[in-house]
């Protein structure tokens, strides 16, 4: 008896699949995001067919008519997209034989469902990976933008959430414009090992007709042909790497949230977010919630999560290909779709935050003053350990007073040390003790200026 009906690989089984597997193990309801890569993979493989003698001359240009009212059919719809056939690369060609007959039939010969997908999952991110590093370099030109305007403003620096030293909220933005920098660079490396084509390794071995992989290549944009038909057919490292940038992208993009959610908050009063980016409270009207940003160090969670899930999948299977992989694309599709959101996010975030300039000037002197203190007296000879323990005392002398260090005068400094001068009040001010760091890469307005320069040339401003 034969099964009603037919599968692909169905001559070999007398029972018709049952409807639990069917649904159960299906994977067009999401690889279909493929078709546009899957149908485009289908016209450069039905020319290698013609190259190497398989296909006529008649049956490619019907073929490649085919495909192209198909790719027609999925942008513009409706494309009659069948669970019963699986995946996205069955329902295509199951649609080209509908639409041409025999000739359709033929367009899998030299190829399997392994090389058709490993090349498909390529290709798709070759693209995502190209419009990820272009919203970062939107985001990047940003805060470049953003520092510009923010030389001037001097506000606290913290470690351990406590206030540490003063710094220009320009070398702030700068830092994560460095920290965005690099995420391009993961992604761009990344990009360099997807940028090879798998096409012709067939299941696992190769096939045993005369294609040329090269040319294939040429065909799809590819710079380089896989080496080895086994990793071909089985390797997802390009997927778990992949979702790592996106983590590590996302990492970012979750403490740059967290510290300007901290910052409108009214114990901070640092900065104001657009309204136009915050919600309110359905019971207490005062309130302009974050929502925005809290969604975006929110998200980073899903993107480890993705990462995590594609790890854990790829860490037991046996060489080659198992169905197992089918499950890498909703974890990729996922975190590529969560990124670019929050990517987009932020910059619009950034793009109308206002800055409280006057807030951050009163937050950044105090305590956070006291540090340049110690150096003073570590620049006239004293050892700093020793410099650290008077400037330590000298702060405890401070909170049992009530007082703040710009209160200090000279004969209280001398009390602690006679290597005090006059000119140790001056350090007793946010702007000049920023200014003292100097060295390459310090927050020292002559050198935040030179690092903006630098960031305005390599982003192109």
């Amino acid at each position: 008896m034969e099964p009603s009906v037919k599968k692909p690989w169905g001559g070999r089984f007398s029972e018709d699949t049952d409807s639990f597997v069917e649904e159960f193990t299906e994977s067009v309801s999401f690889d279909k995001e493929l078709a546009l890569q899957d149908i485009k993979q289908n016209l450069a493989h039905a020319k290698a067919l013609l190259k190497a003698g398989i296909l006529s001359e008649e049956d490619y240009k019907q073929i490649e008519k085919g495909l192209r009212e198909i790719e027609r059919e999925v942008k513009e719809g409706p494309f009659p997209w069948r669970r019963d056939l699986e995946d996205v690369h069955m329902n295509i060609e199951a649609r080209l034989t509908e639409k041409i007959g025999d000739a359709g039939a033929k367009i899998h010969t030299a190829r399997s469902r392994n090389d058709q997908v490993a090349t498909d999952e390529r290709m798709f991110l070759k693209e995502n990976l190209e419009e990820i590093v272009s919203l970062l370099k939107v985001l990047r030109r940003t805060l470049v933008i953003l520092a510009e305007r923010t030389v001037d403003v001097i506000l606290p620096a913290y470690t351990h959430l406590q206030r540490a030293q003063p710094i220009r909220l320009a070398h702030y933005f700068l830092a994560f414009r460095e920290a965005f920098l690099k995420d391009t660079q993961r992604f761009i490396d990344a990009y360099r090992r997807i940028d090879e084509n798998p096409l012709g390794s067939g299941a696992v071995s190769g096939v045993d007709f005369d294609i040329d992989r090269f040319f294939t290549a040429r065909l799809l944009g590819f710079t380089k042909v896989s080496r080895n038909s086994i990793l071909s057919t089985s390797d997802r490292d390009f997927i778990a790497e992949v979702l790592f940038c996106c983590a590590i992208t996302g990492m970012h993009l979750s403490r740059l949230s967290e510290d300007l959610i901290l910052w409108a908050s009214e114990e901070f009063g640092f900065v104001d977010l657009p309204d136009k980016l915050c919600t309110g409270s359905s019971i207490m009207p005062q309130k302009k919630n974050p929502d925005v940003l809290e969604l975006i160090r929110g998200k980073t969670g899903r993107l480890y999560g993705n990462l995590i899930s594609i790890l854990t999948l790829l860490k037991g299977l046996p060489t080659a290909y198992n169905r197992d992989l089918q499950e890498d694309k909703e974890p990729l599709f996922d975190s590529l779709r969560t990124l670019k959101g929050s990517l987009i996010g932020m910059r619009k975030v950034l793009e109308g935050l206002k800055v409280r300039k006057q807030n951050m000037v009163s937050s950044a002197g105090g305590f956070a003053l006291v540090t340049d203190l110690a150096n003073y007296l570590a620049g006239k000879g004293i050892p700093f350990r020793k410099a650290h323990h008077i400037v330590g005392s000298l702060v405890a002398y401070l909170l049992e007073k009530g007082k703040k260090p710009e209160e200090l005068t000279l004969e209280e400094l001398k009390t602690f040390s006679e290597m005090f001068d006059r000119d140790a009040l001056e350090l007793l001010n946010p702007e000049r003790v920023a200014d003292r760091r100097r060295v390459f890469g310090g927050t020292a307005k002559e050198e935040v200026i030179r690092a903006l320069e630098v960031a305005k040339r390599e982003e192109g401003l």
